[in-house]
């Protein structure tokens, strides 16, 4: 169910999302983590049925863990993990938090967002049980501050579990880039080469209106 590459990594990083698809704002969450936190691997982790995005169409779980397949192994210390799209949802992030957790059980998880999701945090599944198992390693994006003091009071203790990256903040969004594949627009700045070329081949955003 779960890649094992990290191995003995006493730091991991772990990046969800929809990967719908994978971008340069992801590269940059995943480096600004890596490289601040000394983190050993970061697991990238396609999400299979987002509980929040019930009614928003979504490239097939083959489509989104084969596009983060292709950019991860260009990169050391990288990999897929399939933790949620091999396992039957609903999917929440405290669930799969315990997964990594049981089979990492020597490791320190690092769940990497960008401020946007932290913003909204306190409305996820179970927050208490999310800050329990991992520290929140949070990327500041532009007009998406949190607000420190509403989030200790939603969700008590949360700023003891808080570190904060520094680095660059792309605002880039997959809504975006599906939206520009839609009416043809390039996305060469958006996504990797492999992602761009993917997409293209098998035609992927361009009669899902809406998306």
């Amino acid at each position: 169910m779960v890649t094992l590459r990290c191995g003995n990594a006493d730091r991991l990083g772990v990046l969800g999302g929809t990967f719908d698809p994978l971008h340069y704002g992801h590269l940059a969450l995943a480096e600004a983590g890596r490289d601040q936190l000394g983190l050993g691997c970061v697991l990238f982790v396609p999400a299979g049925d987002p509980p929040h995005k019930p009614s928003q169409p979504m490239s097939s779980a083959q489509h989104r863990g084969m596009m983060v397949a292709m950019v991860v192994g260009d990169y050391e210390g990288y990999t897929l993990s399939r933790a949620d799209l091999d396992r039957p949802g609903p999917h929440y992030t405290a669930d799969l938090l315990a997964i990594l957790r049981h089979t990492y059980p020597n490791a320190e998880l690092y769940f990497l967002m960008g401020s946007d999701s932290l913003r909204q945090f306190p409305a996820w599944h179970h927050p208490a049980r999310i800050v329990a198992q991992a520290r929140l390693a949070v990327l500041r994006r532009p007009n998406w501050e949190a607000d420190v003091q509403a989030l200790e009071w939603a969700v008590p203790g949360i700023r003891e579990h808080l570190v904060w990256l520094e680095g660059a903040p792309l605002d880039i969004s997959g809504t975006d880039i599906r939206r520009r594949v839609r009416e043809g627009l390039p996305i060469g700045d958006l996504v990797p080469p492999s992602i761009e070329a993917y997409i293209h081949k098998h035609d992927l955003y361009r009669d899902q209106q809406g998306r």
